[in-house]
């Protein structure tokens, strides 16, 4: 199985417009759930039904069997995901986790096993957030060196406020699709992002957002975020900036490093208000840039356009544009 999961890494790197249109055995393979089983770890919070990892194991054989079939005959049901709350690191505000049913789990491991293979081969050098052998000291030593040995004079930071709760599902479905043509696979994941949240005892719709706290948030905001801003920034933003300009993101937070400002006053600040000119354009026109077979009509100039109408589904970037003048 892990060597079948490797070809299709390769394909997708061989081959960068090819839409996987038979992928779904994977997940439902035997072996495989088995193997997501194991690497699920054993402390972590359970689900709506209460039930961890350990109790999951007991008749493990026989319920990875009824999983698997469940899955295949298109039969899966997810649970609501138990909506629990964190403090925020260094503030009083507290960040909103979903936490799923250990089933739930096991088939979103399995998933993003397979479809990481594919994004692997996509996501661009810039980003770092939760990806296999990447991490933020890679992030923070790659931006050290590009500050001390490349011309860099101002530094942008910025954030995605509210981003996990407020993905644009619609959109992100879009985007699967420019690579994901096996609509199985597809039925699964609309299915996983539909499974409401329960909060006090109460199942609420979530027709938005992909709750932080499953194994599938992550990969999938990525997915959002690699079509909506990593190549607006790489191919289409940076073209445009006068000198250098260099670009790292993790999650949902990233820098962005220039050697000259864009224009001589207000520049960054203008870079904020491209975008909010964008979006109300893109709600003017409400067209959509996908063809029939699923690819962008006029390339990255469309993946703009879709940019700016997600960040207008309250998951706008509200850039904290301070500029830092660096020393060298």
């Amino acid at each position: 199985m892990a060597r079948d999961l490797t070809r299709i890494g390769e394909r997708a790197r061989q081959e960068a417009e090819t839409r996987f249109t038979s992928i779904y055995h994977y997940v439902t393979d035997l072996e495989h759930l088995r193997a997501c089983y194991a690497a699920l770890p054993a402390d972590r919070a359970a689900g709506v039904d209460g039930v961890g990892k350990e109790e999951y194991g007991h008749n493990l054989e026989e319920k990875l069997t009824e999983l698997s079939a469940q899955l295949g005959r298109l039969g899966y049901r997810p649970q609501p995901v138990r909506r629990v709350y964190i403090q925020k690191p260094g503030t009083n505000k507290q960040r909103p986790l979903g936490i799923p049913s250990f089933a739930d789990k096991l088939v979103q491991l399995a998933l993003v096993r397979v479809l990481e293979q594919i994004y692997e081969a996509d996501f661009i050098e810039s980003s770092y957030g939760y990806r296999p052998e990447r991490t933020q000291h890679q992030a923070l030593d790659q931006l050290g060196r590009t500050i001390q040995q490349l011309p860099v004079n101002f530094i942008v930071e910025a954030d995605i406020k509210g981003f996990y709760d407020h993905v644009n599902q619609e959109w992100l479905m879009k985007f699967l699709e420019r690579r994901i043509g096996d609509e199985r696979v597809l039925r699964l994941i609309v299915r996983l992002l539909k499974s409401g949240i329960m909060e006090d005892g109460l199942v609420q719709a979530s027709d938005e957002g992909v709750p932080q706290g499953g194994n599938l948030s992550p990969l999938l905001s990525n997915v959002y975020l690699h079509y909506t801003l990593d190549l607006w920034f790489e191919r289409q933003f940076k073209p445009t900036c006068r000198g250098a300009a260099h670009y790292f993101r993790y999650a949902d937070d990233f820098l962005a490093c220039f050697q000259y400002r864009r224009m001589p006053k207000g520049s960054l600040r203008k870079w904020e208000n491209d975008w909010d000119s964008f979006i109300w354009n893109w709600k003017q026109q409400r067209r959509d840039c996908w063809s029939s077979e699923g690819s962008l009509k006029n390339g990255l100039s469309d993946v703009e356009r879709s940019r700016r109408r997600s960040t207008s589904s309250a998951s706008r970037i509200t850039a904290d544009t301070h500029a830092t003048a660096t020393s060298k």
